[in-house]
């Protein structure tokens, strides 16, 4: 069993212990994740308090941590040191005199000034100081203090995580600042991918060109009610000559994004990657997944979650140019590449550890370039620079990885669906190495997942995509 110490019990003082003039005090540091549980449950979420653009909109305006946020310190005092247990507390009147801000250290120190003792009331002058030792917060509360002894085990806090998606947003936002790109809707008979691709329509991101059977769209937007008559319509019978007709416009350079919508995946991807036809180019075409991941503090890539099922070396090669350059367009200038195994050693019976270790150093032959790899690494060293620390590793990219690249497409999948299911994240996923970004969602995305991958395939596209192929020549006789 583990040590059990004095700290890990609360004591309280009695009404006929407490003495004129006898204080206490308790200091918390103000962190992003402090606010953001208060207005979780509170619900208030003042822009004053919550939203970091309001004080950019007025140099007078501060965040402002809640004035509740500083009784609940006060509160805390009373009900957990003095006078502890068995507290109750009756009235509490708090003058809220400056700003408290994020990073900000609040001291709250109270002081008896009176007891009653006809009614066991207990008077407490209240004061919250800052860092810089300003008081923030003063006043009074009056409790109706303990009369009889108690020790008490501390009750242990539970876990509490709270989401935010900043980065996403801002890449969002970064995307809807400029044109919306011409993008080829390929078979949006469902409700999900035609409100996906409205939606990333009403934002700016893209001009939606609905490639499908027209009579099956029309009567889809009237049942959800969704207005598209200002939209290309183009009437295809099927979802395999959908994803052609869409292919067509991309070679034509009609439409500078492919977005799938309610169709499988191979009859998607099909004339994409077509030799002759399609939009192939001298890249290797993969997918990589933008994470934005709660507790983490940058935007995470994983590669390859969706295309390449069993990749060779050499197209493992490509998945990691892709990524990387995937990662300068979003902002990373030098991202840290991990390149995942079950193990931090080459092991030859291993062949993940063996690919990581040649692809380390083609990176150091430039043989790949605008980045800095590390391999093999395990998943924990990879994302947690104490479980590198623990191992020994010393590495640019343990811990601090922007890229993780999986050995296979199993290990890909699995991994993007715990971030997004476990643990919150929001995503965003492009095909790359094609001549245009192919927008390859699942019918399990949610919408904000899927407007998200058209922010970054607008971005992608803006970057500067591989020029369209030139047309295929014509068919001799006898050729098909």
């Amino acid at each position: 069993m583990p040590d059990i110490s004095v700290d890990d019990f609360l004591e309280n003082t009695t009404f006929d212990e407490l003495v004129v003039g006898e204080s206490a005090s308790l200091a918390h540091k103000v962190t992003q994740r402090e606010i953001d549980l208060f207005a979780a449950a509170t619900g208030d979420v003042n822009p004053a308090s919550v939203d970091p653009t309001y004080a950019a909109t007025d140099t007078s305006h501060h965040i402002v941590i809640h004035g509740m946020w500083g009784g609940s310190l006060i509160s805390a005092v009373l009900g957990t040191d003095l006078p502890g247990p068995g507290t109750v507390h009756l009235r509490q009147e708090l003058c809220f005199r400056s700003p408290i801000g994020i990073g900000d250290t609040v001291t709250a120190t109270l002081k008896v000034t009176e007891k009653r003792a006809e009614n066991f009331h207990v008077i407490f002058d209240c004061v919250c100081t800052n860092q810089h030792g300003v008081a923030v917060i003063t006043g009074t509360a009056e409790v109706a203090a303990p009369r009889h002894k108690l020790r008490l085990r501390r009750t242990a806090l539970p876990e509490m995580r709270v989401g935010r998606h900043d980065a996403m947003q801002a890449l969002v936002a970064r995307a809807a600042s400029g044109p919306a790109t011409p993008t080829a809707i390929v078979h949006p008979v469902d409700a999900s991918s035609l409100r996906a691709a409205l939606a990333a329509a009403r934002i700016g991101l893209i001009l939606p060109v609905l490639i499908g059977p027209a009579a099956r769209i029309q009567a889809l937007a009237r049942e959800e009610a969704l207005d598209i008559a200002c939209l290309r319509l183009l009437d295809v019978p099927d979802a395999p000559g959908a994803a052609g007709q869409a292919v067509a416009l991309a070679r034509a350079g009609e439409v500078r994004l492919v977005m799938k919508g309610d169709l499988h995946t191979d009859q998607f991807m099909h004339p994409i990657v077509a030799s002759q036809t399609g939009l192939r180019t001298e890249k290797h075409i993969s997918h990589v997944y933008v994470l934005d991941v709660p507790d983490y503090p940058r935007l995470l890539l994983l590669t390859d979650m969706a295309v390449n099922i069993a990749p060779t070396l050499a197209e493992k090669a490509g998945i990691v140019q892709n990524a990387i350059d995937c990662a300068h367009v979003i902002g990373i200038a030098q991202p840290r590449v991990a390149i995942l195994a079950a193990v931090e050693t080459v092991n030859p019976r291993m062949q993940a550890t063996v690919d990581a270790a040649a692809l380390c150093k083609m990176a150091d032959r430039r043989q790949i370039t605008g980045g800095i790899l590390d391999g093999p690494l395990a998943f924990d060293n990879a994302i947690s620079t104490e479980a590198a620390t623990e191992k020994g590793i010393v590495s640019e990219v343990a811990g601090r990885a922007d890229i993780l690249v999986v050995p296979d497409l199993d290990a890909g999948n699995m991994l993007a669906k715990q971030f997004t299911f476990l643990t919150g994240a929001e995503a965003a996923g492009v095909v790359l190495g094609a001549s245009v970004p192919i927008i390859l969602t699942s019918r399990a995305d949610s919408t904000a997942t899927k407007i998200a991958s058209c922010a970054l395939g607008v971005l992608m596209a803006r970057a500067g995509a591989e020029p369209p192929p030139p047309p295929a020549p014509p068919a001799r006789g006898g050729e098909k």
